[in-house]
């Protein structure tokens, strides 16, 4: 006459549990969104200032700064260091696309400069970053590129 009761969960209790579950995953994911692109950001900074000291080190063996990254980067093929590949930094960076930011460097008669956009904005970064041959380095909050207009980063 009477049933005795199965062991298990009803279905009302794993819809709680799943619901519990969504509440906090809605709190955690956007949190872990803005983590991510701050990572990225403090990546790029780093890279930043890899490329400065690079630019420093190739001045000193070439006496003049690298036009581009690929003068910094690596020889193909394990040729002799050159001012053509001087082996300062990784090959990822030498093709400007590290930690999801581009880079891009500018060579001048009197210095350099680099900037450091987000490959997706409001993903990978919501900054840009700029730095030249004095070593320090701007942002800009927004879409555009930084410039030696921006605030420095201290």
């Amino acid at each position: 006459m009477f049933r005795r009761r199965e062991r298990g969960f009803t279905l009302i209790e794993l819809l709680i549990v799943i619901a519990i579950i969504l509440i906090i995953a809605s709190v955690a994911i956007p949190n872990l969104r803005r983590v991510r692109m701050m990572t990225y950001e403090m990546a790029a900074i780093r890279t930043l200032h890899t490329l400065n000291t690079g630019q420093i080190q190739y001045f000193s063996r070439f006496q003049r700064f690298a036009s581009s990254l690929t003068e910094l980067g690596p020889s193909a093929g394990g040729a002799a260091i050159s001012a053509e590949s001087a082996d300062l930094i990784s090959e990822d960076l030498a093709t400007g696309i590290k930690s999801g930011y581009i880079f891009t460097m500018v060579g001048t008669p009197s210095g350099y400069t680099i900037n450091a956009d987000p490959q997706v904005f409001d993903v990978t970064g919501s900054r840009s970053f700029y730095t030249d041959h004095t070593n320090i380095i701007r942002e800009h909050a927004g879409n555009e590129q930084a410039s030696e207009n921006d605030p420095e980063i201290k």
